[in-house]
């Protein structure tokens, strides 16, 4: 086989016992980007959704990912590879049904990639025309980073674990900073608004739906852990105690921050401070504002950096998702056989530049168009990517429990049909709210919203007639660097 520049001829495997529990938490709370969830979807869940109930939301997006995790972790003592969903799905409901969700789980890592591509962009042309006095199309500063995500997703995947902690330790740590000065304070000029927040009524209000969506994004990336199980030591108990901790830790860090949030501005006026930061073109100085107070100004400088940190976190950690699922594809052959080529590292790098190459595929038709990137490419790509994910969930929890009842290899009831039922039917339920609310999502437009939506299962299909006509190949030699 012909060499690729800088590679390694094609290895079967990705580097074994890389990551531990905390160096695979920190890969999948990076995904999670804290401060990306809490500064760039909280304005839009409480403008838009369902205001100052928006809290509500990441605890029942909270409670269904767990329901769903059961039947995850329990396939994962089972089944270790980089195509998670791919393999997962494939084992319950066949070839087919495993190619067509691979496409899906493509999708949802490549679209949320490129919404956080246009939130950063954004963040960071504003963050250096109010320091330089130089104003640079975002787009610019997301083709820049995206040649950085390239190199740094080529190094060793515990290299980047241990970038990727720095961030995350940091903006958490401030948000958290935040949210304990003002639960110490007992609230905002309205209290604490504890019922305003998470009582039933607070939830259902407004567009739920939208709330639901963002709250569903801020866990997105917990199913790394599987992801990362190839690469992990003792993947039969990293992965499990990873999935849960992680699912635990963001549940709980969204609900109490965006809480705080709320609660810092007064349940009555939340929604309009977030609409006007929205209408102003500035949508985490809704978050912003409330830490400054709390702070001081030196926060206006810090914070919108942090942001820029998370943010590069999160894409740095989808482009290391997304590439090990061409990686995987590749190896089982999916995809051409390239794909699975491996650099020095062990790191799969013509996968990685595929993926870099379905970004600036995705992001560029927003910049050619003018289209504001947090309102259009950061919106839209995450409702595509959140109903992407969605399914992929639902079509697991089905397969674990097909799987099970056929391979009879564990006999506890709970984690192989009851958690993976009820799971199946809370995502089927918050799907169904989600698209109630998809057009309100994007800016009221039924026909946008309509085909944004329709790209999910045309992928699918897509998917499945793939996996009809391509027969797999046997895997290929396994060759040393």
């Amino acid at each position: 086989m012909r060499k690729t520049p800088g590679a390694a001829p094609v290895v079967a495997r990705l580097k074994p016992n890389a990551l531990g529990v905390l160096g695979i938490l920190f890969l999948v709370l990076s995904a999670q980007a804290p401060l990306t969830g809490i500064a760039g979807a909280v304005p839009l869940s409480v403008g838009l959704g369902n205001g100052p109930g928006a809290p509500a939301a990441y605890l029942l997006a909270g409670a269904v990912v767990l329901l769903f995790s059961v039947g995850f972790v329990a396939m994962a003592h089972h089944v270790v590879d980089a195509g998670a969903f791919y393999t997962y799905i494939g084992r319950g409901l066949g070839r087919t049904a495993g190619v067509a969700g691979a496409g899906v789980a493509l999708l949802a890592y490549c679209t949320i990639q490129a919404a956080m591509y246009g939130l950063y962009g954004a963040t960071v042309r504003a963050l250096v025309e109010r320091h330089a006095g130089v104003d640079v199309p975002w787009w610019a500063w997301a083709l820049a980073t995206m040649a950085v995500v390239q190199v740094l997703g080529a190094a060793a995947i515990d290299m980047g674990a241990r970038v990727l902690a720095v961030f995350v330790l940091a903006e958490t740590g401030v948000l958290l900073a935040f949210a304990l000065t003002t639960l110490a304070r007992g609230g905002g000029p309205e209290g604490l608004g504890l019922a305003h927040s998470f009582s039933p009524h607070a939830a259902l209000q407004g567009a739920p739906g939208v709330a639901l969506m963002f709250a569903v994004a801020s866990m997105f990336g917990f199913e790394a852990t599987a992801i990362y199980g190839e690469e992990a030591r003792e993947p039969h108990r990293t992965v499990p105690r990873a999935t849960y901790l992680s699912i635990t830790l963001v549940t709980a860090f969204f609900a109490f921050v965006s809480w705080m949030v709320v609660s810092a501005y007064g349940a009555s006026r939340a929604s309009g401070a977030a609409g006007r930061a929205l209408a102003g073109g500035d949508s985490p100085s809704f978050v912003f504002q409330p830490i400054a107070d709390r702070f001081g100004g030196w926060a206006d400088d810090v914070l919108p950096v942090l942001l820029a940190t998370s943010l590069f976190a999160g894409m740095l950690a989808f482009h290391n998702s997304a590439d090990r699922y061409l990686f995987s594809l590749g190896r089982e052959g999916v995809l051409p056989r390239m794909l699975c080529v491996l650099n020095r590292r062990h790191a799969p790098w013509v996968a990685g530049c595929v993926q870099s190459t379905v970004a600036v595929l995705l992001v560029m038709p927003f910049a050619v168009a003018g289209r504001d990137p947090v309102l259009t490419l950061f919106s839209w790509f995450s409702g595509v990517a959140v109903l992407a994910i969605m399914l992929l969930y639902f079509l697991t929890s089905v397969s674990v429990v097909v799987f099970f009842r056929r391979a009879r290899l564990d006999a506890r009831i709970w984690h192989t049909v009851a958690a993976p039922a009820l799971g199946a039917l809370g995502i089927a339920g918050a799907l169904a709210l989600i698209l109630a609310n998809f057009t309100t999502l994007i800016g009221g437009d039924t026909a946008t919203a309509v085909r944004l939506a329709a790209i999910v299962p045309a992928v699918l299909v897509a998917g499945a007639v793939a996996a009809r006509l391509v027969r797999p190949r046997a895997p290929g030699p396994e060759n040393g660097p």
